[in-house]
Parts: structure tokens; C-alpha cells; sequence
């Protein structure tokens, strides 16, 4: 299990679902697109304070950016 592909899915999952691009989301956090992709593809090693915002942005609680059993369902 490598909680960072576990997070990006979820990142994905939350973010399409919002009907949000990967731009709108990176502006809204203040970072850049790039930034959001990498965290999708589980590449970006986020801090908390990233995920919070990163949360606020989705409309979603931190620990649903943690939820473990989405990606089990996708395997």
C-alpha cells in the first residue's frame, strides 16, 4: 500500500465528482496545476496543511482524502 497513490485516487475521485479541472482546483489552493497533478498520480509527498487545503478546495474532510478502501475497489 503506498498511502500516496491511496491519496491522489482519491484526490481524482473527489475532484471529478466536484465537476472541478485540475486548473480550478489549483487555483483555488493557490499552487499550480502541475502541483495537483502530481498528487493525483501519487508522485507529491503532501504536508498537512497542503491537505487541508487541498480538502477545502474538494469540499471534503481530510480523513476522506486518506479513505483506503477506494482504491481496493479500483484494484
Amino acid at each position: 500500500m503506498d498511502i500516496r497513490r491511496i491519496f491522489g485516487a482519491n484526490v481524482r475521485r473527489y475532484r471529478v465528482a466536484a465537476g472541478l479541472s485540475q486548473e480550478a482546483v489549483a487555483v483555488k489552493m493557490g499552487v499550480d496545476r502541475a502541483y495537483v497533478s502530481g498528487m493525483e498520480r501519487g508522485q507529491q509527498n503532501v504536508t498537512l496543511l497542503t491537505m487541508w487545503h487541498l480538502s477545502e478546495a474538494l469540499g471534503v474532510r481530510p480523513a476522506d482524502l486518506l479513505d483506503e478502501t477506494v482504491e481496493d475497489a479500483e484494484a
